[in-house]
């Protein structure tokens, strides 16, 4: 397989905004983290485990119905 300039700088693009969004999210969690619960880790914890799989619930249910 050759490949092209356009698809090594799509690839290296791709690659930036994953790893950006993986960072951003990764922020937001940390926060959630220490601003939730903040006398209470594991709950802190466990509610943000929880919002997580909701949204991804809701984004799965979203996308299924489109």
């Amino acid at each position: 397989m050759v490949f092209t300039e356009s698809y090594t700088k799509r690839a290296i693009t791709i690659i930036g905004v994953v790893f950006a969004i993986v960072l951003f999210w990764r922020g937001i969690w940390g926060l959630l983290d220490i601003y939730l619960f903040p006398n209470n880790l594991l709950l802190s914890y466990l509610i943000s485990a929880l919002f997580g799989i909701i949204i991804l619930y809701l984004t799965r249910k979203i996308h299924l119905t489109v």
